[in-house]
């Protein structure tokens, strides 16, 4: 029975992949599955929709667009940045 419901779910998953934009719902739905809290995956959800309607990007590519290096960055934000390409270094190697 478990094994025909996981099928199920993975051939669902993969016919319905299209209709998902960018996987935006993925995360809150983790959340909701994990913890069972509903608010917490509501807020995340909806910051997200905000966000990308906001700005036209998603939270991803503007995070990624903040960790580029620029000329009229501060000492700080290049401090911020190093240490976060290398922590997502030391994360990569780990995953391995």
């Amino acid at each position: 029975m478990f094994f025909k419901n996981l099928i199920i779910g993975i051939l669902l998953a993969s016919f319905l992949s299209g209709c998902a934009q960018n996987a935006a719902l993925l995360g809150p739905a983790y959340t909701l599955a994990t913890t069972g809290n509903v608010y917490q995956a509501s807020f995340t959800y909806g910051s997200n929709e905000i966000i990308t309607k906001t700005t036209g990007k998603s939270v991803a590519q503007n995070f990624k667009e903040a960790l580029v290096l620029q000329k009229e960055d501060t000492e700080f934000q290049k401090l911020v940045k190093k240490n976060i390409e290398e922590t997502r270094k030391k994360l990569n190697l780990s995953n391995q």
